[in-house]
């Protein structure tokens, strides 16, 4: 038995006895509130969840078969020591009891009851679905979709041109990928203790993807931001004397190969280093709700599991396989959710994730003797910086050893992380990252301002400057133009980049480089991007070309081929743009819910229409798709700042609220402070928290 409380926002606070009782409680905690989001994730792990939404989820339903999401949590849940296993089993166990309660009762599910015409009834949890749901939040979080974006590229256009959408040190591209987190000593802070904060870059999904939540019991009290049908909390925490927060690394940490597949018999041969060999098939049926059932074929080679479409190559086939650490190991990471629930030190929780997995993370951790600790974390193969920019050739590469990490490094002022290329060539484990302008712009800020308070940090976290506008201002037009483009582009000369939502100059300025996108994704010189990619709808956001434009725009109008036409092609666009409103106008939130693509079900997102300032490379992240809208559909799902001197003193918000209940008051009621970037002060007084009910009672 435990006890449950809750703050003002509705955020749980579960204080149990025992670490059994605090795992049972927040599985059946999470069930109640997130009962429909953890559904919807644990059928997606399984490859199942067109028999809950029908034909919209068979191109996810296909690849989780394919990339064996769900054996993979099975293997790695067997594998776990005994009190791991006890401790997701408990969970588990508290989530099956949640779900009877409360989440069969979801409203979506009455919906969907209703639009199909018939019911489906919930079935118990599997005590490894939890891995699967870690999996499921991870698996396409790695690099391997953008290798085949760039396999598709070097086909389609030759080799030459993966590096001009790729980007180089000097001149970095995929401004779409990122989060934040920066470090401040205590030498730094009106304490004397560190400070940590952040903010992750997702996409906006509803309910939201991070549960704030505090897990109190005999051993241990801690704050952090929870997925959803996971236990403990894996990335944002707060222990009372060690603290951590986490951003991606952008590593390399998933080989692709490209395979030479041939039929044999009733089943397939892979050719590899020595010669032809047995695939494995596993045969299986897809059952869509409202709709034809589709039969999946799921083959894994000896290099991985294939996650592509078969395509015809003369008498064979081809495809692509990824050798994922979490299958080839049978480990997900959570060897590190109990160490990190205990940690006691900044060392306490680097140690602890010397065990993670996937993805790698660059990781800040902090504690109440000063020490703050900057480190690399997860698994990576031992591949060389030219093995990671295509997928290897199947029939030469054989698989790569784990690379060991580099040491953890002692942070003495100022550390920032914003996903940006590492200095230090050993921390360097990807090809492509984000620019750098956000790691700049928040240095720069952290310098500026020299906040000694996490109440200070809402400047940082609220800066609007454009890195695209850097980037972009030197193809700005010069010339003759009529009255209203002239002074469009005027206005525009004179601009500081910032993109604030009642800024007429960020609104013509987004709408001049959606036009720009446009008209080169138009241009006969990338005509060959157009065609069909072949490697199945699952990829389709990460190989649509007008996202992968916008990324790499200054670099292709200065390409050869598109330099000639540079000039007409930004004057052009800015004769369009010239009339554009403000920004907030067009840049409003676009949260994504999984009923969106269902006929006759109406889902939650569109009351969600605020005007939102920032952009996707801004550090005040509300990323859109330049060239496609200005609806905003990624961005900061959560603020987070850890006061080591006073954990009462620290921050966090989320975009939505702490219920994934559409009819609860704590559905929304966190998303005007965090559009207004004003995050609440974490409580951790169990004297003015509000009693709600033990678990485990009726």
């Amino acid at each position: 038995m435990a006890e449950v409380y809750r703050d003002e926002l509705g955020i749980p606070h579960i204080r149990a006895t025992d670490l059994r009782d605090l795992a049972v409680a927040q599985g059946e905690v999470t069930a109640r509130d997130r009962g429909w989001q953890i559904e919807v994730d644990r059928l997606r792990s399984s490859g199942q969840l067109s028999e809950l939404i029908g034909a919209a989820a068979v191109p996810w339903d296909v690849f989780a078969r394919r990339a064996r999401l769900d054996d993979t949590a099975r293997r790695a849940f067997d594998r776990l020591d005994g009190e791991t296993r006890r401790f997701i089993g408990d969970y588990t166990t508290g989530v099956r009891r949640g779900m009877e309660a409360v989440g069969q009762h979801a409203a979506e599910s009455c919906d969907l009851d209703e639009a199909f015409g018939d019911a489906r009834p919930l079935t118990p949890w599997n005590d490894h679905d939890p891995l699967g749901v870690l999996h499921v939040a991870h698996v396409l979080f790695s690099t391997f979709p953008t290798v085949l974006w760039r396999e598709h590229v070097a086909a389609a256009l030759g080799d030459d041109w993966v590096d001009v959408f790729a980007g180089d040190a000097a001149d970095e591209t995929t401004p779409t990928s990122g989060s934040n987190a920066w470090a401040l000593h205590g030498s730094r802070t009106e304490s004397g203790m560190p400070l940590l904060a952040g903010d992750p870059h997702r996409i906006f999904e509803l309910p939201g993807v991070y549960q704030q939540v505090r897990l109190a019991c005999d051993e241990f009290d801690v704050i952090g931001l929870a997925f959803p049908g996971v236990p403990g909390v894996p990335h944002f925490g707060h222990t009372g004397s060690a603290a951590w927060g986490i951003t991606n690394a952008i590593a390399h940490s998933v080989d692709t190969f490209q395979e030479r597949i041939r039929v044999r018999g009733d089943g397939y041969e892979a050719l590899g280093p020595d010669g032809w060999d047995v695939v494995d098939v596993q045969r299986s049926v897809v059952r869509v709700r409202g709709g034809a059932d589709v039969e999946v074929e799921a083959l894994e080679t000896a290099h991985g599991c294939i996650v592509t479409d078969l395509r015809p190559h003369g008498d064979e086939l081809r495809a692509w396989s990824i050798r994922h650490p979490a299958r080839t190991n049978a480990d997900l990471g959570v060897d590190a959710l109990l160490p990190l629930l205990r940690a006691r030190t900044a060392g306490d929780v680097v140690a602890a994730f010397a065990s993670w997995v996937d993805p790698v993370n660059r990781l800040l951790a902090a504690d109440r003797e000063g020490t703050v600790l900057s480190a690399t974390v997860g698994t990576v193969p031992q591949r060389g910086r030219n093995e990671r920019r295509l997928a290897l050739d199947a029939v030469v590469a054989a698989s790569a050893p784990d690379r060991t990490m580099p040491a953890a490094v002692a942070v003495t002022d100022v550390a920032v992380d914003a996903n940006e290329r590492p200095s230090a060539e050993q921390m360097d484990l990807g090809w492509a990252y984000p620019s750098a302008h956000r790691a700049e712009r928040i240095t720069l800020l952290l310098d500026a301002v020299r906040p000694r308070r996490a109440t200070e940090f809402p400047e940082i976290w609220g800066d609007t400057v454009s890195g695209s506008w850097a980037a972009l201002r030197t193809f700005l037009p010069a010339g003759e133009f009529a009255a209203p483009v002239a002074a469009a582009r005027d206005l525009l000369a004179g601009w500081d980049g910032r993109m604030d939502a009642g800024s007429l100059a960020a609104g013509i300025f987004a709408a001049w480089r959606s036009a720009l996108v446009q008209a080169v994704a138009a241009h006969p010189a990338l005509a060959p991007l157009h065609a069909a990619h072949g490697f199945g709808a699952v990829f389709d956001p990460w190989l649509r070309i007008e996202g992968q434009v916008a990324a790499a725009l200054p670099r292709l109008l200065r390409h050869p081929l598109l330099q000639a036409d540079a000039g007409e092609i930004a004057a052009a666009a800015l004769t369009r743009a010239a009339s554009a409103s403000a920004w907030g106008a067009r840049h409003r939130m676009l949260p994504l819910h999984v009923l969106a693509d269902v006929p006759g079900v109406t889902s939650s997102g569109p009351s969600f229409d605020a005007e939102l300032s920032g952009d996707g490379d801004a550090v005040r992240c509300t990323g859109s798709t330049p060239g496609v809208t200005d609806r905003s559909w990624r961005g900061s799902v959560a603020r987070w700042a850890w006061d080591l001197a006073d954990r009462d003193a620290s921050l966090w918000s989320v975009p939505f609220g702490a219920s994934g209940a559409p009819d609860s008051p704590h559905f929304s009621d966190q998303f005007d402070p965090w559009v207004g970037v004003r995050p609440t002060r974490v409580v951790t007084d169990w004297s003015i928290l509000r009693l709600d009910r033990s678990t485990g009672a009726a």
